[in-house]
């Protein structure tokens, strides 16, 4: 039996990768139900390795093209793509990111407005990653503990971890040296006035935006990055940011519902990649921030396989043969 500490976006994936191989699992968290204590929940739950390349490393880009395929098998992947634009005020930034990116394709106006109907007019040029998608993180933790289950592994919730776990997946109450909190901001709007279908990213000088569509005319909208570890609510110049935003793409926005203002403290490392490490004979997965349902997966198979070298039925067979 191995034991996780966390069910959240770490630990679950660890799960799944575990009980493939043969495993059995339980996980041990103190929330209420599947995601409702983890930071993946203010997520844009964007699968965009070749926007990620814009400032991480090459690794990022390789092991996060796989993630769609991945996360396909347990949810709803909406493979539409990204589309990147810009104010006409910062069209050097758009330059600036197309040239450190690659994977897409610089659209006219009249292409953008095939793209996104809505947007028509709206922006003379972007950048179209084709091959990148989303998901809705909070849909996708819920699909992902119902697979587990389904698999035979054990969820206990409202229950601290015992004391001695194979798997440490609990962010910053891990406590690991050198993890530092990322506050995430993020609010949802309802506005059926206008219908995206992708990913957008608003690019800024100071805070890159992004709008993520949701179900029945929701949209989460999110800042790649806010150095901070406060545990307060959203603050209003965020919140201003965050709406401007929106206005910034479609002036209909300006009558949009507002749904939910969340923020959260996502645990991430200096470079911002997430790490395996032992530490006191427990296996810590975590830092997880900047990259989390993209690179969730390949994490999850490299700590499955240190916890279980070999699947069990390989195991089996050896004792048999």
């Amino acid at each position: 039996m191995i034991k996780i500490a966390g069910a959240g976006l770490a630990g679950l994936t660890t799960a799944y990768e575990l009980l493939q191989r043969g495993a059995e699992v339980t996980l041990f968290d103190s929330g209420s139900g599947p995601g409702s204590t983890s930071v993946a929940r203010y997520a844009g739950g964007m699968l965009a390795p070749f926007c990620e390349g814009e400032s991480a490393e090459e690794e990022v880009i390789t092991l996060g093209s796989r993630a769609s395929e991945w996360w396909a098998k347990i949810t709803a992947v909406h493979r539409r793509g990204t589309l990147v634009v810009a104010p006409p005020r910062d069209r050097a930034e758009l330059t600036r990111f197309a040239r450190r990116t690659r994977g897409h394709q610089l659209l006219t106006h009249a292409e953008i407005a095939e793209l996104e109907p809505a947007l028509s007019g709206r922006f003379a040029t972007g950048l179209f990653f084709k091959e990148e998608a989303h998901l809705d993180p909070r849909r996708a933790l819920r699909d992902l503990a119902q697979v587990i289950t389904d698999m035979g592994g054990q969820i206990v919730y409202g229950h601290p971890a015992p004391k001695r776990v194979d798997l440490n997946c609990t962010g910053m109450a891990a406590g690991l040296p050198g993890l530092r909190p990322v506050r995430g901001e993020m609010v949802i709007l309802r506005c059926p006035e206008i219908d995206l279908r992708r990913t957008l990213r608003l690019l800024h000088p100071r805070i890159p935006l992004y709008l993520v569509p949701r179900d029945d005319h929701h949209v989460m909208i999110g800042a790649t990055m806010i150095e901070s570890s406060s545990t307060r609510a959203p603050t209003l110049r965020s919140v201003h940011e965050l709406l401007s935003a929106a206005f910034a793409l479609h002036p209909a926005f300006g009558e949009a519902s507002l749904v939910e203002l969340g923020a959260g403290l996502r645990p991430a490392f200096a470079d911002n990649l997430p790490r395996l490490i032992e530490q006191d004979g427990v296996l810590h997965l975590n830092g997880l921030y900047r990259h989390g349902f993209l690179l969730a997966p390949e994490m999850a198979r490299r700590a499955a396989a240190k916890l279980m070298p070999q699947p069990a039925n390989i195991f089996a067979k050896e004792r048999n043969g």
